[in-house]
């Protein structure tokens, strides 16, 4: 045992018991936010964002108004640049392409583009894939992380150290920092993976080059993947798992992050990796891991699939008395949406087809027959003021698992799917040069009088 790691035993004890001043000093009655009209988590009572910003990368759409002025909840809606993502995601898929760089084009520019624009495009997005020389030696092999969202961020920090011109804030600086980054995250990624394997876990090394002829989904799996192969099937779902995942509004936390960070005229580096700090949280992009390991817990924990014995298990998860005991049913629910998630409603249907070409139609329909089960365990045990639908997380992990992604790269890929969005929020935050993000706190400690050391 080294001596730091001697110490911290030591120390346990005191650090324990410090913890427990801590929680004690630092709760906040939750009737204090209500008294002065806070409202936690930047949402009102019924889910809707406290307004602090304007947007053109993308809308969210869950309500509608009556003839009278009313807000209706409706099937979610989500427009990337003023274009409904189904539409896009469909426009692509029926002329059997991949569409996910296309996205990025669109999220980035702010228009789709034109054959031409997009070979150009696609040719710069290829040349910004090689990473640096000795790159995976020097930081993916030498200190391989068990949490791949750790070793994302320390190879994004790292990526300042090789870049001749880190600081510079113009918008020309910041475009080409975003675009090597779309390129190079899943080779970041599935780099830092595989040192884990075979440093931690002990597996076989395995080291591909991204292929130019690959898209950025047929990329990551040639990546991973020792032997190299893969179907069409799974290269075009991963496709459009990256396009569903590339952004969603704002006001979501890990876009919030990039906007307020970058708002302080910070680096590019600095201001992804504060991104990629908020994703990796269980109540963000996290969540989609938890969602696979709550239906693994389920089926260790019941003796049949039988409605009630679901509804019993949804039941205790929520009582804080299985899985996590967190009090959370994950995948289910969202911020914004009331009736529908569009993203999971879209990757449902190719999920469908998926599991059945995996031969696991089984899973599917115990997944379907969660989702039309649960809401109603949650809409009765807890006061809820808008709908439980279920989020893209609910799906987009058993994705991964039929797609044989290990669960260490789900958020990872939740990542590389979000960095244009990531980019489109810090080039316009710094386009429209505004002030540095600085919301207010209430101050609800009561005043003390100084002790001098000997009288307390």
């Amino acid at each position: 045992m080294t001596e730091y790691k001697s110490f911290l035993k030591k120390s346990q004890g005191y650090i324990e018991k410090q913890a427990k001043l801590t929680e004690k000093s630092d709760f906040i009655d939750n009737k204090l936010f209500i008294k002065h009209n806070v409202n936690r988590g930047l949402r009102d009572i019924n889910g809707n964002g406290v307004v602090c910003g304007l947007t053109e990368i993308s809308e969210i759409n869950a309500f509608k108004k009556d003839s009278e002025g009313n807000k209706i909840p409706c099937d979610g809606e989500l427009f990337y640049r003023g274009i409904n993502v189904e539409t896009l995601v469909a426009g692509y898929q029926a002329e059997n392409r991949f569409g996910f760089e296309e996205v990025c084009y669109l999220l980035i520019f702010g228009k789709l583009p034109s054959p031409k624009e997009l070979d150009k495009f696609n040719e710069i997005l290829i040349g910004f894939r090689t990473l640096p020389k000795n790159f995976f030696r020097d930081v993916s092999m030498k200190a391989p992380s068990t949490d791949m969202m750790n070793m994302l961020s320390r190879c994004v920090l790292t990526m300042y150290s090789y870049d001749d011109n880190p600081d510079d804030i113009s918008l020309t600086n910041i475009l080409r920092q975003v675009l090597g980054m779309v390129s190079q995250f899943p080779t970041m990624a599935v780099y830092g993976y595989n040192a884990f394997k075979y440093y931690i876990q002990g597996d076989s090394l395995h080291v591909h080059k991204p292929l130019d002829e690959y898209s950025i989904a047929q990329n990551i799996l040639h990546l991973l993947r020792p032997d190299n192969k893969f179907t069409d099937l799974e290269a075009k779902t991963l496709d459009m798992c990256l396009t569903l995942q590339a952004e969603h509004g704002g006001g979501n936390n890990s876009s919030f992050a990039m906007r307020v960070i970058s708002s302080s005229a910070t680096d590019t580096y600095s201001a992804v990796s504060a991104s990629l700090a908020s994703l990796k949280g269980g109540r963000h992009g996290g969540a989609n891991i938890k969602v696979v390991r709550m239906f693994e817990d389920l089926k260790a924990n019941i003796t049949n699939e039988s409605d009630g014995a679901i509804c019993d298990y949804f039941d205790k998860v929520l009582k804080k008395e299985a899985f996590d005991h967190s009090g959370i049913v994950y995948g289910m629910g969202h911020a914004v949406y009331s009736k529908s998630d569009p993203r999971a409603e879209i990757m449902k249907k190719l999920v469908e087809e998926l599991a059945v070409a995996k031969g696991m139609e089984e899973d599917y329909f115990l997944y379907k027959k969660i989702e039309r089960l649960a809401p109603e365990v949650i809409a009765d045990r807890r006061q809820i003021y808008k709908g439980v639908p279920v989020n893209v997380d609910f799906y987009s992990g058993f994705l991964y698992k039929l797609l044989d992604i290990p669960p260490e790269l789900f958020t990872p890929i939740f990542a590389i799917g979000r960095m244009p969005g990531w980019g489109s929020h810090r080039l316009e935050e710094m386009a429209n040069n505004g002030k540095i993000i600085r919301p207010a706190y209430i101050a609800v400690g009561k005043r003390q009088k100084y002790k001098s050391l000997d009288e307390r």
